[in-house]
């Protein structure tokens, strides 16, 4: 596109000799004169205000040219707070979360079998089940589960404990596999989700840009953007995001142990949890057959998920499948969580991106801009010669009238 209008632009200014030889032949070569005149005018024009975005024109430090490299730190904050006010926002994350019946999806999850991949992640959420049951007393709980197991639950403060799981796990890297879902399912939510980004984007758009047909291209690019930066954490496992949602897993591990308000926060969703009584039902029946089998089977590589933890699992998605109180409960506590992480650790995570822009050279934030719109602003340079000629030859026609 580039070498079409800069094609354009040869042969308006050819036209423009041409007629100007011709002037004296016949009255119209006035007008194509015109047209050619204003029509270089206009390509030259917009050909300076394109190449001004990236980069200076003809190597000429012109002020306020090569806007884009000049500004990467002010371009780099704009995107951080872009995206911290529109998606890593209490408000925004509630209202998603509002819509989403995580529970459902979840006892479905669990229900369903056969996939490898939802296979090894059942596999880690049995580890989580192992983990607890080695960190309790066996022996005096395995007494008075029967009687009350719910009682001894709610003696039991849990944070810590969720905290030195957490702990563990991140030491051992067995976060890592439930990241990489994470990545996937947030890439799978920008997607159900591009006509929100998009009117967003539109939204704040100046009237400038929505003039020149920028807003749609700008949207487009933000989109890319988000989607080529989710590919590389997934694809990258020393990417610096996968870094900073580690400290943050570090700081909330910390927090559960140390953090007197996150233990009261973890304490009082444990509280409305075990006020279900489906669950007591469920936890009652399953318990000692749970307890007995599933240290062996996720231990044993060869059994896996396989015999009474898949089982047990199983019908714990059943459950959550067909309890509408059960899911109301576990639907506050996801978006109750997911609200309290973006609201504690929502600045780290845009203070990576920042950083990372910031990061970037002249070179590289060019070609990526350049790459998204650059097709689009090479129609401007065309758009503007064409325009141009049409402007000249209306003001030759009301010369020649007047």
């Amino acid at each position: 596109m580039r070498i079409t209008a800069t094609l354009l632009l040869v042969v308006m200014a050819g036209i423009f000799l041409l007629a100007h030889n011709m002037l004296t032949v016949h009255p119209a070569w006035g007008y194509v004169h015109a047209f050619a005149e204003a029509a270089m005018v206009g390509g030259l024009a917009d050909w300076f205000a394109v190449t001004a975005l990236f980069r200076h024109p003809m190597g000429i430090p012109i002020p306020h040219t090569a806007i884009i490299p000049e500004n990467r730190d002010r371009i780099a904050d704009t995107m951080a707070q872009f995206l911290r006010s529109n998606f890593l926002t209490p408000v925004v994350v509630a209202r998603r979360m509002r819509d989403m019946n995580v529970a459902r999806v979840a006892g479905d999850f669990l229900v369903k079998r056969g996939d490898d991949t939802e296979g090894r992640l059942r596999a880690g959420a049995a580890g989580l089940f192992v983990e607890l049951l080695e960190s309790l007393d066996p022996e005096r709980l395995g007494l008075q589960v029967k009687a009350g197991l719910a009682r001894q639950a709610e003696k039991l403060d849990v944070a810590p404990l969720l905290g030195k799981m957490l702990e563990a796990a991140i030491a051992d890297g067995r976060h890592k596999p439930l990241m990489d879902s994470m990545i996937r399912w947030a890439g799978l939510t920008l997607e159900d989700n591009e006509d929100m980004v998009r009117d967003m984007v539109q939204e704040r758009a100046n009237s400038i840009i929505r003039w020149t047909g920028l807003d749609g291209r700008l949207a487009n690019s933000v989109l890319d953007g988000l989607y080529r930066l989710l590919a590389e954490i997934l694809v990258d496992p020393n990417h610096p995001l996968r870094g900073k949602v580690q400290e943050g897993l570090e700081k909330l591990a910390h927090d559960l142990q140390h953090d007197p308000e996150t233990r009261a926060k973890v304490e009082r969703m444990k509280v409305d949890l075990l006020n279900n009584p489906t669950v007591a039902d469920w936890w009652m029946g399953v318990w000692e057959r749970l307890r007995r089998s599933l240290i062996d089977n996720i231990r044993d590589p060869e059994k896996g998920m396989s015999g009474e933890v898949s089982h047990s699992l199983a019908e714990l998605g059943k459950t959550l499948q067909g309890d509408p109180r059960l899911q109301l409960q576990v639907n506050r506590f996801a978006r109750r969580t997911l609200v309290g992480v973006v609201n504690r650790y929502g600045e780290q995570i845009v203070s990576l991106v920042s950083t990372t822009v910031k990061s970037w050279d002249a070179s590289t934030i060019t070609m990526r801009i350049e790459r998204a719109v650059g097709r689009d602003l090479q129609f401007i340079r065309i758009n503007g010669t064409l325009v141009g000629g049409l402007v000249g030859v209306t003001i030759h026609l009301l010369t020649e009238v007047l």
